[in-house]
């Protein structure tokens, strides 16, 4: 059997709530790349599994990966960062809609890599890097300081649009990708797997300090 066939069977099998349809809609609308439907049920997952509290989300987009992880963590704070204010504040509302109490969203205006380093380390549960990907290796690396020990950092798009996994694709990116894929898996301070939902989403548990 075709994997495509299976990878669309996974996709089309999830049932997005009208909030997070509406904020698809407003994503594509806004040309802002969002989490694929397999991949925000994943989050929710991951983050009901962890019973996270605390998370922090690098890159806000329109709000769709936000409200897939509130989903799973409804008691969650999620510090979100973006330097696009108006899609904060469409995602703001997305989450304000979805029954989000105010007080468990702080959205932060700004460059993650000016943001980050003021951040305490080894003090949330969950870290998502989904903004620059020219800078996915510098984000993991501050996400797994953030993180506590047994926290989740957690990377949408790891295979960058199907071209990690092709050896003749080249590109900055790809290649990111693929030394950030081969130091994490030969690394014994976490624990780490790679799912192929949507264009891929790279799980890392921190295990060692």
């Amino acid at each position: 059997m075709s994997k495509e066939i299976n990878w669309k069977y996974v996709e089309d099998s999830v049932v997005e709530s009208a909030i997070i349809g509406q904020a698809r809609s407003h994503s594509l609308e806004l040309g802002v790349e969002s989490v694929s439907p397999a991949m925000g049920a994943q989050l929710a997952v991951i983050a009901a599994a962890t019973a996270a509290l605390s998370i922090v989300e690098i890159g806000t987009g329109v709000g769709v990966s936000g409200l897939w992880l509130f989903t799973g963590a409804p008691q969650a704070t999620i510090t979100s960062i973006d330097t696009e204010v108006d899609c904060q504040q469409a995602a703001r509302a997305a989450f304000i809609e979805a029954g989000v109490s105010p007080n468990r969203i702080r959205l932060i205006t700004g460059r993650a890599d000016g943001v980050l380093p003021r951040m305490n380390e080894n003090s949330y549960d969950l870290v998502l890097v989904d903004a620059d990907p020219e800078s996915v290796i510098e984000y993991v690396e501050h996400g797994l300081r953030l993180v506590r020990t047994g926290g989740v950092v957690l990377v949408p798009h790891a295979l960058w649009h199907d071209r990690v996994a092709d050896p003749a694709q080249r590109g900055d990116t790809v290649t990111d990708f693929r030394t950030l894929l081969s130091e994490l898996f030969s690394s014994s301070a976490v624990i780490v797997a790679l799912s192929p939902a949507g264009d891929g989403l790279l799980q890392i548990v921190k295990v060692a300090a």
